[in-house]
């Protein structure tokens, strides 16, 4: 019996664009923000398959059936956390699978050593990929930008597209969550910015970067509009 966080419901693993895959799950949680609320919302995890090689980023631990599905599309060569948050499972998965272990680098996993940090410009664990680092922020926070299909961001808690709840919502959390001003597409997400008070010049060096979709670690892929959603946001966000 492991000692890790144990596996909590979520959906199946979709393939959103070619060799790419998305499955969201649920998260409980508590933020010192919030304290007396329990916080129940989902998260995603994206998926890249490169030959028979996966990585996988902001991980979602997944049941006995999901690791089966997750077996039969590749070997888990890589993990990768962009976002100073998100680590919940990754300790599941250095064990299962002993994967390269790429963090963004000034993030400090606790109980996980690091195999290799990512810079721009750097080594990245697959082809086609770039990436982005917020300079202005409280804490570490990437983006990677992946050349397929246009050009697809995939993001952490910068970027998010939460347009509803789904099943992994709880009526309270849903309520506060409203309240705080997450319900908007391709927005920036509200905590993220209350925490780590991003300028506007990181969004400003992101956009310069094509990109067509974005799949970001909380809410629905947002397909074709992505560049354009998101610095209309920036634009209203930023507005002096």
């Amino acid at each position: 019996m492991d000692t890790f966080p144990e596996a909590l419901p979520h959906g199946p693993i979709e393939e959103v664009f070619r060799d790419v895959f998305f499955v969201t799950g649920e998260m409980r949680t508590t933020f010192p923000e919030f304290p007396d609320v329990p916080w129940v919302f989902n998260r995603n995890m994206t998926i890249v398959r490169e030959g028979t090689s996966l990585t996988l980023i902001n991980s979602v631990r997944l049941n006995d059936q999901g690791l089966a599905d997750l077996d039969g599309l590749g070997e888990v060569e890589h993990l990768v956390r962009i976002g100073a948050l998100h680590t919940r499972d990754d300790a599941f998965y250095v064990d299962r699978y002993h994967p390269t272990y790429w963090v963004m680098r000034g993030i400090e996993p606790e109980g996980l050593s690091v195999d290799k940090h990512l810079v721009p410009g750097g080594e990245t664990p697959f082809s086609g990929c770039m990436v982005f680092e917020f300079t202005t922020t409280a804490k570490p926070e990437g983006v990677l930008v992946v050349d397929r299909a246009g050009g697809i961001a995939i993001a952490c808690d910068a970027l998010q597209n939460w347009v509803k709840p789904d099943e992994f919502f709880t009526d309270e959390t849903v309520e506060l969550m409203g309240s705080l001003g997450f319900w908007q597409p391709a927005n920036i997400g509200p905590l993220f910015a209350m925490r780590n008070d991003p300028k506007a010049e990181d969004y400003a060096r992101l956009l310069e970067i094509p990109f067509r979709h974005a799949l970001c670690g909380h809410g629905e892929p947002l397909r074709d509009s992505a560049h354009e959603d998101f610095a209309s946001t920036v634009d209203r966000a930023y507005a002096s």
